[in-house]
C-alpha cells in the first residue's frame, strides 16, 4: 500500500513537472505576475482570487479598463484562467459576463493598438554613427555594434537574441547562419536557421562586426552576447533582454532621436517593414522572424507601403 502511494506521488511530482514545463519559463513568469496583480484587487475588495468566478474577473477586468489596452485585458483573463488550470480549480472564461463585458469594453475604448516605432535604415545608421563617435573602449563599441545589428539584420526577439551561443554560428562563404534553439512560438525546441548575408557596406554588416566581436573577445564558447564588469572586462554572464532595450534606448538618445516609442521589439519590426518597403514578400520575411501567421506581417507591409500604394498618388491636381 505504501508503495501505491509513493508511485502516485511520484507520479503526481511529475505531472505538476509535466504542465510547468509545457510553457515557457518566461511565459510562467508572466501568468505569476499578471496574477499578482488579480489578486491584489481581490484582496482590497474582500474577493476569492483562488479559486474565483467570472463575475469577479469581469469586475476586475472593468477596473483594467480605465487604464489598460484591449490587449492587456486578454492577457490578463488567459494568466487568470492558467493559473486556475495549474492548480486544479476549474474558471469558465468563456462565461457571458466575461464576454459580453470584453466587447462592452472594446466597444467603449476602441481595439487598434499603438505599436512600438519600428527602428529603419536611418535611424540604424544614426545609431552605429553615435556608437562610432562614443568615447569608450572599442571592444565595447564592437559588442553594441553587433548587437543592435544583428539583431535587426535576423528579425530577432529579444529573448532570442541574447540566447545565441557560439556553437549555434556557422560562418559561410555567403553570410552567417545562426541556429536559434528555441524561440516564442517554438516551444517545443524544433529549431530554426537564420542566414544574414554579408552586406556590401561593411559598416552595417552584422556579419563583418560579429566576426570582429568574436576576435577581439576570443569568445570561443557560450553566451556570445556578455556583460562587462567595472572596468570594462568581459564576464562569461549573458547579457539579459532588458540589456537591449536599455542600449537601443541609450544610442537612440546619443544619436539625437527620441526613444520613448521604441522598444526591444523595434529591431524585429524595423527589419519585417524595411524588408516589406524594399519589396520583399510576406514568405520571406515570415522565414527570417519565424512569424507563424500573416497577420502581423501583412501589418508591416500595409504600413511599410502606405504611401507606395496610396490612391491618392492617381489623382492629378
Amino acid at each position: 500500500m505504501s508503495e501505491l502511494t509513493t508511485d502516485l506521488k511520484s507520479l503526481h511530482e511529475a505531472t505538476l513537472n509535466n504542465l510547468r514545463s509545457s510553457k515557457a519559463k518566461n511565459t510562467l513568469r508572466a501568468y505569476k505576475s499578471d496574477f499578482k496583480d488579480f489578486g491584489a484587487f481581490c484582496s482590497k475588495h474582500g474577493l476569492n482570487s483562488l479559486p474565483t468566478e467570472p463575475k469577479i474577473v469581469s469586475l476586475y477586468l472593468t477596473h483594467l479598463s480605465k487604464k489598460s489596452k484591449i490587449s492587456t485585458l486578454r492577457r490578463r483573463l488567459v494568466s487568470i484562467s492558467m493559473v486556475h488550470k495549474l492548480k486544479g480549480h476549474y474558471l469558465d472564461t468563456k462565461h457571458p459576463i466575461i464576454v459580453e463585458n470584453l466587447m462592452g469594453i472594446r466597444r467603449v475604448k476602441g481595439s487598434i493598438q499603438k505599436g512600438k516605432k519600428p527602428l529603419l535604415i536611418n535611424h540604424l545608421k544614426l545609431i552605429i554613427k553615435a556608437i562610432n563617435e562614443e568615447k569608450t573602449e572599442q571592444i565595447k563599441k564592437l559588442r553594441d555594434k553587433s548587437i543592435i545589428l544583428t539583431g535587426f539584420g535576423g528579425g530577432f526577439r529579444r529573448s532570442e537574441l541574447i540566447s545565441i551561443d557560439y556553437e549555434d554560428l556557422e560562418f559561410v562563404p555567403e553570410g552567417l547562419k545562426i541556429t536559434i534553439k528555441r524561440s516564442k512560438t517554438d516551444q517545443f525546441g524544433e529549431g530554426m536557421i537564420k542566414g544574414l548575408p554579408y552586406f556590401n557596406n561593411e559598416i552595417y554588416c552584422p556579419v563583418s562586426n560579429l566576426k570582429k566581436w568574436l576576435e577581439i573577445s576570443k569568445i570561443k564558447s557560450g553566451p556570445i552576447f556578455r556583460r562587462f564588469s567595472k572596468g570594462l572586462s568581459l564576464t562569461d554572464k549573458r547579457l539579459t533582454d532588458q540589456s537591449v532595450v536599455i542600449l537601443m534606448k541609450e544610442y537612440l538618445n546619443l544619436a539625437g532621436l527620441e526613444n520613448k516609442n521604441f522598444a526591444g521589439h523595434s529591431l524585429r519590426s524595423g527589419f519585417a517593414t524595411v524588408a516589406a518597403e524594399s519589396g520583399a514578400d510576406e514568405r520571406s520575411i515570415m522565414e527570417m522572424t519565424g512569424h507563424k501567421t500573416t497577420q502581423m506581417v501583412r501589418r508591416y507591409i500595409r504600413e511599410a507601403n502606405i504611401f507606395k500604394n496610396n490612391a491618392l498618388n492617381k489623382i492629378k491636381i
